[in-house]
């Protein structure tokens, strides 16, 4: 099995190393040294090479965003979840801007965490789902494409432009297959696709794309 390389960032030093115990347990995933400000997660980032890292954007009196903000420019191949005891739209959004393509609570079981970083890791992506429609929604807000299409969705198949309609309207990969009669393993291979066309890192990057071109759940497609 691959291991993936996690990098925690986190000011509260108890609860970085408490968690980084219960990371440590699954065979999967190699656990860095810790960081607790931003100038030493930007050293272990490029001497340690992780592959995901969890900050908590609340560093004390600096503002974590900025090693988000050093990700996306200087290392866009690693992926950014953020852990954070306050989890609201606003908060969601702001991260996301910014790079990343997880957010979680504090409050979410270690369980959860993990399934989220094994998700990350994959290209995949997390928002709360109580929360993932307006995310969506303040994402898009006052950015609509007159063009309907945007021109760097002209490249995708028809099938792709599906399966990005199906991720709009919140369908998992099981129930994308089922809609179309294909493999879940078909699905992926699609959504995949679509994203490496896009040159996009997660689904919901390729959400917000569509709905910015005018996509919405629901609608079947662009007008």
């Amino acid at each position: 099995m691959p291991s993936t390389r996690v990098l925690i960032v986190d000011h509260h030093t108890l609860f970085a190393e408490a968690f980084a115990i219960r990371l440590r347990r699954e065979p999967d995933m190699v656990v860095l040294p810790i960081a607790v400000d931003a100038r030493r997660a930007l050293s272990l980032i490029a001497t340690e090479h992780p592959e995901v890292v969890v900050l908590d954007p609340m560093l004390g009196a600096e503002d974590g965003l900025c090693v988000l903000d050093h990700l996306r420019k200087r290392h866009p191949g690693v992926h950014a979840v953020v852990l954070s005891a306050v989890a609201d739209a606003s908060d969601i959004v702001r991260a996301v801007r910014h790079g990343a393509v997880g957010y979680l609570s504090k409050a979410e079981s270690a369980d959860r965490v993990v399934q989220v970083i094994r998700h990350v890791a994959r290209r995949g992506g997390w928002i709360p789902p109580d929360v993932l429609g307006d995310v969506l929604r303040d994402l898009t807000a006052g950015e609509p494409d007159p063009g309907g299409v945007p021109p760097e969705l002209a490249g995708l198949t028809p099938r792709e432009l599906e399966v990005l309609q199906s991720m709009v309207d919140g369908l998992s990969r099981n129930e994308i297959a089922a809609r179309f009669g294909l493999s879940a393993n078909t699905v992926r291979t699609h959504a995949q696709n679509l994203l490496a066309k896009l040159g996009l890192h997660s689904a919901l990057e390729a959400i917000t794309l569509a709905m910015r071109a005018g996509m919405r759940p629901g609608d079947g497609g662009f007008p």
